[in-house]
């Protein structure tokens, strides 16, 4: 298998760090989105939505999309359980796991893709360009603040985002919060509990993939 990534892009680092939990190794195959290279047709051939990651099998059989191919690999390498361990377990890890997408990461790609010089006239990823739109960089600003007060009330009273074992959440969660370092929005002492949980995560091997 050969993972098609850019080290310096959210969704790829969520897969880097799925594969370093779970102790499996693959070959990395870059894609530097900084040259426009996901627009080449060699890799749009591979993924014609043009983003990164994809998930390239030795068949030719291609996932994309981070959380499609922690999924598959979570199929293959079963242990440790990333996605829950039950039942009701496996339904808290997606709750907490969607919210963490949809409040934190989305909140923070907005304010970052419609503010940063580097995104500009690529303000959603894919294969159409978008112009950027500052109002939705505000907003992206007011909703991150927003998800990290969310973390913090969740973490006072659990060990990981989604309770008391690491999970896909956890990583989602780190991804994003670095990611918001963009914004210049850290974790700080005013959310502790999230401090704490970030302090704890960054310090895993996983955190460095």
């Amino acid at each position: 298998m050969k993972l098609h990534d850019f080290t310096m892009a959210p969704n790829p680092r969520r897969v880097r760090m799925f594969l370093a939990e779970k102790g499996i190794e693959i070959t990395i195959v870059p894609v530097d989105l900084s040259q426009h290279e996901q627009m080449n047709d060699s890799y749009v051939a591979i993924n014609p939505r043009r983003a990164v990651p994809a998930l390239e099998l030795d068949d030719g059989r291609v996932l994309t999309e981070s959380v499609a191919i922690c999924r598959y690999l979570e199929e293959l390498h079963p242990d440790p359980p990333l996605f829950g361990r039950d039942a009701w377990d496996r339904a808290v890890v997606e709750m907490w796991h969607r919210r963490v997408e949809l409040e934190g990461l989305q909140a923070v790609a907005d304010g970052v893709r419609n503010s940063s010089e580097f995104f500009k006239g690529r303000a959603i990823a894919g294969p159409v360009d978008f112009e950027q739109i500052p109002a939705l960089a505000e907003r992206g600003r007011q909703r991150t603040a927003l998800f990290k007060a969310m973390l913090d009330e969740q973490l006072a009273d659990n060990e990981f985002v989604a309770g008391a074992h690491f999970t896909v959440a956890d990583i989602a969660a780190l991804v994003t919060c670095d990611f918001a370092k963009v914004l210049k929005m850290r974790v700080g002492d005013d959310t502790p509990a999230l401090k704490r949980w970030y302090d704890a995560v960054s310090r895993r091997p996983s955190a460095t993939a």
